[in-house]
């Protein structure tokens, strides 16, 4: 009885009144206001996001653009080799690389990998004048796949981890994405109004984030039993799904980063690459090969242009409905993806850590839509399988049954495509416990005042919350509600990351002259023993700003 009582005070004693009530609090009350009028709530957020998307579509853009250049500075400038914080990194740099991939797009790459192309050999991106469904437009379905997932996307997550996790780390400020604020408050004021604010904010567009996943993994269970068996289970088997993956994740998330959250990101990583190298081994081997070099030359050579590209003629309607969604709903996710990997950073440099956010990910990225989702493609243009037709009728949910199942080989005396199938929704499943969880454990840390541990009560609650609020939703329809509000964040957090990328700049630069003064003074200067009293082994300048 002591234990538990001592285990709840615990809990009681490190939540941050403010953030904790205000975050739990504005998702419960947008549950219940689309609970009690589903209707009219939808048309407002749906309004709000369509206004957004509409009127700022060009910023959003611009924004993600310079986050991507910032990092290539970062990744070949001066500024790499400074430290975030002191010490051997705590993971080796495998389980590093794992842990940020699962934590981030992965469990939605998995989900469009066998889709997205498709989609865009069904309806050409407008930038390229190319009829539909034919030989030409093959590469290019290919190409903008694989722009829409690999560095852009990871920009955001990157820049955010960074600015967290360089004045946690070497300025003590909190493990929360208020840290951010530093440079221009300093480390111990970053609680003040703006910054609780920030934290508020981030714990919504992260619970929404994660339930909108939960609802969104939960519709391919949901999709695959109807198309493949016929079954209609309704509410209490949405229930559920959304119950046993609640309780999957939460699991991971009290067995904490090293014993849950490391070891099935590795896992991940593993089935990933059988799952890729089954499917370009039994698809058109040679034809995939020689698609994915032209989709990868087009991505090199458009890239820029396609990251300008508004679709102005047009109103913005297709650049609106894919490009900038796509920028602005990993934005949203920026606050819980970049205190994650802040958590997980310490003692790694800051080349490291762009290096592994943008260029490794988008590594891994590329083979998958390029093989995926070019025998997808592939086998829908040759008349191998119908994709398009199921999609249209059972939503996007569908395409990776069909697909799988298709690369049964005579050759095999095994039910190959079953198993490929189910090792996919294994793989769906397990990538996005790993999201949830590291998010959950960044929704715990926010509310408790930047806790690098918190207590397992406080990941159980908001484990628990965001099973709840997805249930609700899948049951009343209102997931894609949710959806579209917490995307509306990511106009806040656009700022944000550019407030990161201002006071990263501001920092680095104090400190790689303080570094220089400090060889100079060494070289010609007398240094009065102070060359000494620097501790071994740490960062140089690691108290700039201090």
């Amino acid at each position: 009885m002591s234990e538990r009582s001592g285990a709840v005070s615990e809990f009681l004693d490190e939540i941050e009144p403010t953030i904790f009530g205000f975050g739990a609090g504005i998702t419960l009350l947008f549950v219940v206001l689309f609970a009690l009028r589903p209707q009219a709530a939808g048309e407002v957020v749906s309004g709000a996001n369509q206004f957004v998307l509409a009127r700022f579509n060009w910023a959003f853009l611009i924004v993600m653009l310079v986050l991507v250049g910032f990092l290539a500075f970062l990744i070949v400038g001066p500024w790499g080799k400074i430290t975030l914080g002191e010490g051997s990194p705590e993971f080796s740099y495998i389980s590093y690389f794992t842990m940020i991939y699962s934590a981030g797009l992965a469990a939605g790459i998995v989900f469009w990998g066998p889709t997205e192309a498709l989609l865009h050999y069904s309806t050409v991106p407008p930038l390229y004048d190319v009829a539909a469904e034919s030989q030409a437009a093959i590469p290019i379905a290919v190409q903008y796949s694989l722009f829409h997932w690999s560095i852009t996307q990871w920009s955001c997550f990157t820049v955010m981890g960074l600015g967290i996790g360089y004045f946690a780390h070497e300025h003590g400020a909190p493990l929360r994405v208020s840290a951010v604020l530093t440079p221009f408050v300093g480390a111990d004021n970053v609680d003040n109004l703006l910054g609780k604010l920030v934290d508020i904010l981030a714990v919504f567009a992260t619970l929404g984030g994660v339930a909108t996943s939960l609802g969104l993994i939960g519709s391919q269970f949901l999709t695959g039993i109807e198309f493949n068996w016929g079954y209609q289970i309704g509410d209490v088997g949405t229930v559920g799904i959304i119950t046993g993956m609640t309780l999957l994740f939460t699991i991971s998330l009290v067995l904490g980063v090293d014993k849950g959250i490391r070891r099935l990101s590795n896992f991940n990583m593993g089935l990933f690459a059988v799952l890729m190298t089954a499917t370009l081994i039994l698809g058109p081997t040679v034809r995939v090969l020689e698609l994915s070099t032209q989709a990868t030359g087009g991505l090199v050579g458009d890239w820029f242009q396609m990251s300008m590209f508004t679709d102005f003629t047009n109103g913005g309607s297709w650049s609106n409905a894919w490009t900038v969604f796509y920028w602005a709903w990993p934005l949203a996710w920026s606050p819980f993806a970049g205190l994650f990997i802040a958590r997980i950073s310490r003692g790694r440099s800051v080349r490291e850590v762009a290096f592994t956010g943008v260029v490794a990910t988008s590594l891994a990225t590329i083979p998958w839509f390029a093989i995926v989702g070019g025998t997808a493609v592939l086998f829908q243009h040759g008349g191998v399988v119908d994709i398009l037709g199921p999609v249209g009728q059972y939503g996007e949910a569908v395409s990776g049954y069909l697909l799988f199942q298709a690369l049964d080989v005579a050759w095999i005396p095994l039910p190959v495509g079953t198993i490929l199938l189910f090792a996919f929704l294994v793989l769906v499943t397990t990538f996005f416990v790993t999201s949830a969880d590291s998010s959950t454990l960044a929704v715990s840390m926010m509310t408790t005042g930047g806790k690098a541990e918190p207590s397992s009560i406080s990941r159980i609650f908001w484990g628990a919350l965001q099973g709840v609020v997805a249930s609700i939703l899948m049951v009343i329809g209102g997931v894609e509600a949710l959806q579209s509000a917490a995307i509306i964040t990511g106009g806040p957090f656009a700022i944000v990351c550019l407030i990161a990328v201002a006071g990263l700049a501001k920092s680095f630069s104090r400190q790689s002259e303080n570094v220089l003064l400090r060889e100079e003074t060494v070289l010609f200067g007398d240094t009065g023993g102070s060359e000494s009293s620097e501790p071994e082994g740490r960062p140089a300048g690691a108290d700039a700003d201090d």
